[in-house]
């Protein structure tokens, strides 16, 4: 019990980057941090990290989830590599 607040902390806020989106990110700044890191992931893994899904990323409902077009206003950069490999987007 005595982990319970630290425990959901840290899962909400995440760790580091590797641990994948946090509640407060946005696209374009969960992108930036994914290909980033240390580990300089790919834009298109980085991309399948950071995309929201139709069930909100929660188990019920996976099985029919889609993907929810990445939300780049303000990143031409990172607009033209999803056009690149081939991302759904917005501007």
């Amino acid at each position: 019990m005595r982990w319970l607040v630290p425990g959901t902390i840290l899962v909400l806020t995440g760790c580091s980057a590797e641990m994948g989106r946090t509640w407060n990110d946005t696209d374009v700044s969960c992108l930036r941090k994914q290909m980033g890191t240390e580990v300089h992931l790919s834009f298109p893994l980085a991309a399948n990290t950071c995309q929201r899904m139709t069930n909100h990323n929660f188990f019920i409902g996976a099985d029919k989830a889609k993907p929810l077009p990445l939300n780049l206003k303000g990143a031409p950069d990172l607009q033209s590599m999803a056009e690149t490999y081939g991302y759904s987007y917005t501007r």
